[in-house]
């Protein structure tokens, strides 16, 4: 094992969130959004047509640590599994935190997750796909951040 590997996961989990907001704000909010329209305007089941997204993701994660193995490429692996890294963090802070797909993790008191729920929440008043906003998953204006700081000291103060 290289020492440098983790430091190629982190970087590329932290890549990822750029890439995601990209792909979220001109592929999903565009010529994509045929396929997004269901997470913005609730309908009935477990799955969304929008679930299709996670292969944009999870095909190059398994593709690299696939390619690693066979062609023993540290790096390679390296890179798929921060991408598996950052669909797994998506997966436990969108669907299961921020939209309820799952029961757990679901009273989280933190102003760092307070804030990100709420850049989500501010993301889906809009039902089009023009005027969204908040399209980052992890990084978001840091107004809601500071907004949550206040809402959380004042919870913990008792006033």
């Amino acid at each position: 094992m290289y020492w440098w590997g983790p430091i190629v996961l982190i970087f590329t989990f932290l890549f990822m969130e750029f890439s995601a907001w990209a792909t979220h704000k001109y592929v999903m909010h565009g010529f994509m959004w045929k396929y997004h329209k269901d997470h913005h305007i609730e309908e009935p089941g477990v799955f969304e047509k929008n679930d299709i997204f996670f292969l944009i993701y999870a095909i190059p994660s398994w593709l690299c640590i696939m390619l690693g193995v066979i062609y023993d490429s540290s790096l390679s692996i390296w890179i798929g599994s921060g991408i598996a890294t950052y669909g797994l963090t998506y997966f436990l802070f969108h669907d299961v935190y921020i939209h309820r797909r799952m029961s757990w993790l679901r009273n989280i008191d933190h102003p760092f997750f307070m804030a990100i729920r709420k850049a989500h929440k501010v993301h889906h008043k809009y039902r089009s796909k023009e005027k969204g906003e908040c399209f980052g998953m992890l990084i978001v204006p840091f107004k809601y951040y500071r907004e949550a700081k206040k809402a959380y000291r004042t919870k913990q103060s008792g006033t």
